[in-house]
């Protein structure tokens, strides 16, 4: 029968004489000190970027709707279409909001709205729509942008209308006048190249002569973005030909304030098919030589300001003034110094 293994005590001299009991708790092993360390990198790492994404315009914010100024710009588009923005309320409302507006943060201190609207002007105005009618969030998708210059941020917005919804005509030669009044470019030419830098050469012409017509009719049309390009470029020919076309359009459409997009449409080609219109006459029948014929009378038009034109006609000496910005109380003050002078 086998003998049992007999168990003798531990012998002291076996253990070693360097110190105490090992105490694990006073310090981390050094895997643990290289996972904390790689942890925190990685974190440092994710915050950097996306910090930098943010203010790169790589990442889209979720910002207040009521912190939006939709008027930081001067707006390309004229009017929107009933039936297009209807149809886009209906998106939203179905499948939220698919894209985000661009916006520049303008700081908390400078103004009641943080973030002016770059491009997205319909996107705000269809969630707003959804908003007040409770179907839809207060909130809006935004990339934060930082544009270096305005025209950058007016670029931009005419890009992002011209690929989405083509703007009209009428609206690009707008826009041309708009951002050479505010500053944004220092002449006509500049406001088209740099605005339309990607369009071509012809384009970029059409939307010069439209220029003109903006100028003359920009605060009597009720339905600008309306006039086609064939119907714009017959204007912008009259305008040159004939001086009296620019009086002749605003007091014919003067007589009917309310009327449709037909009815305007139906005015402007009654004007164009008459042609030019002869002002002054010239040696009665049979009388050739008795009298010198009349030279006709040029009609002068001055820009005095945005939203207040005025045109002179030296051969009847009359006077006319018009714009948004004719209001009656200025009309008043207009008429009191009239009647002062001597």
């Amino acid at each position: 029968m086998a003998k049992r293994k007999r168990l003798t005590p531990a012998n002291p001299t076996y253990l070693s004489d360097g110190g105490g009991p090992l105490n694990t708790g006073m310090r981390a092993p050094i895997a643990d000190v290289a996972s904390d360390a790689a942890a925190t990198a990685a974190l440092r790492d994710v915050s950097a970027a996306m910090a930098e994404a943010r203010e790169a315009g790589r990442m889209v914010a979720e910002l207040p709707l009521d912190q939006i100024d939709m008027t930081y710009l001067v707006r390309d588009r004229v009017s929107g279409d009933d039936a297009e923005m209807e149809a886009l309320v209906t998106s939203i409302r179905d499948r939220g909001q698919q894209t985000p507006i661009e916006v520049v943060d303008l700081g908390s201190d400078t103004r009641p709205k943080r973030y002016g609207l770059i491009s997205g002007w319909r996107r705000c105005q269809a969630l707003m729509q959804l908003a007040r009618d409770g179907s839809g969030p207060d909130n809006v998708l935004a990339l934060l942008r930082a544009p270096k210059a305005a025209s950058d941020a007016y670029v931009a917005m005419v890009e992002e209308n011209e690929i989405r919804v083509g703007l009209s005509y009428f609206e690009r030669a707008r826009i041309v006048i708009k951002s050479v009044e505010l500053g944004v470019f220092t002449t006509r030419k500049k406001a088209l190249q740099g605005l339309f830098g990607t369009a071509s050469r012809a384009k970029r012409s059409k939307i010069g002569s439209f220029v003109d017509i903006v100028e003359a009719f920009d605060t009597v049309l009720a339905h600008p973005h309306r006039i086609s390009e064939r119907q714009g470029l017959m204007m912008a020919k009259r305008l040159e030909a004939d001086p009296s076309f620019t009086q002749s359009v605003i007091r014919l459409l003067s007589i009917q304030p309310d009327r449709s997009v037909e009815t305007e449409q139906a005015l402007l080609s009654d004007m164009l098919e008459k042609g030019p219109k002869a002002v002054g006459s010239g040696p009665e029948p049979g009388k050739v030589g008795s009298k010198k014929a009349k030279t006709p009378s040029m009609s002068t038009t001055f820009h005095l300001r945005p939203g207040l034109q005025a045109a002179q006609d030296p051969s009847t000496g009359s006077l006319h003034l018009w714009g948004k910005d004719l209001t009656p109380d200025l009309r008043d003050r207009l008429l009191d110094w009239l009647r002062d002078q001597d």
